[in-house]
């Protein structure tokens, strides 16, 4: 079980919650889960680990099982149903937020927001309406603000071979999650200034990081002569609650 956070050690010592879904797709506010990961590290050791294939009761188009390799049939056959899974992760999501320890992923704005949208559906109430406020720490956000002109892409496996991070099965939510909680770890030793930020305030300094990276990458668009593909659901950090009908659209 996870532990309140202690004082003492660094916060990237102690209790970390990993978290990563894979989907049947890239919409954030309209596709859903088929397979969850919550992995429990204390530190650095992963206690406990909880991952599961889920049935989203829908088809799993094929360019998405083409990257996770979960099919629909399979889903069906040894999934839990969509509306238990959405609960159950939303409970430890929310146990971890009272507790003060950090939910820890890779791109957490996409996890996070799916998440709620899926509660909103499932119960009437998002994530933020049943008290969570985090402390969220996203490997991708800390990494772009880090070091913003490093070039190449940045996907988990980026980052992992740029941090030396062993990473087994890339979207497999198991090894996702612990791979991201690695990585932000490597970050904290390569960058002890993280550390000397408690949770929250790393996570509300994560809020302006990002939200600054939105607002220069619609710069470059712009000045690309690209249009911005950039909206407000697109700067808010960690969640973007908007309604489906009014703001379904892919994360960026």
């Amino acid at each position: 079980m996870l532990a309140h956070m202690s004082p003492g050690a660094h916060w990237d010592e102690q209790d970390l919650l990993g978290f990563d879904l894979e989907t049947t797709g890239v919409d954030r506010f309209t596709d859903v889960p088929v397979s969850y990961a919550l992995v429990a590290v204390r530190g650095g050791l992963v206690v406990w680990s909880d991952a599961s294939l889920v049935d989203p009761g829908r088809e799993i188009p094929p360019g998405a099982s083409s990257v996770h390799g979960i099919t629909t049939e399979r889903a069906r056959r040894e999934g839990i149903p969509l509306g238990i899974a959405v609960r159950h992760i939303a409970d430890a999501v929310l146990d971890s937020s009272r507790k003060g320890v950090p939910v820890v992923g890779m791109k957490l704005d996409y996890d996070l927001t799916m998440l709620d949208a899926c509660c909103r559906r499932e119960t009437g109430r998002g994530l933020a309406d049943r008290g969570f406020r985090g402390p969220v720490v996203d490997a991708l956000v800390i990494d772009r603000h880090l070091d913003r002109y490093r070039p190449g892409k940045r996907t988990l496996a980026d980052l992992c071979s740029y941090y030396g991070v062993v990473i087994d099965h890339a979207h497999d939510a198991s090894a996702d999650a612990t791979a991201a909680i690695d990585v932000v770890r490597t970050l904290c030793r390569s960058y002890p200034e993280l550390r000397d930020l408690v949770p929250m305030e790393l996570h509300v300094a994560q809020e302006g990081w990002h939200r600054e990276w939105v607002a220069s990458f619609a710069e470059w668009m712009r000045w690309k002569g690209l249009g911005s593909p950039i909206d407000d659901e697109d700067a808010a950090w960690p969640v973007a609650s908007a309604a489906p009908e009014v703001g379904a659209r892919a994360a960026v």
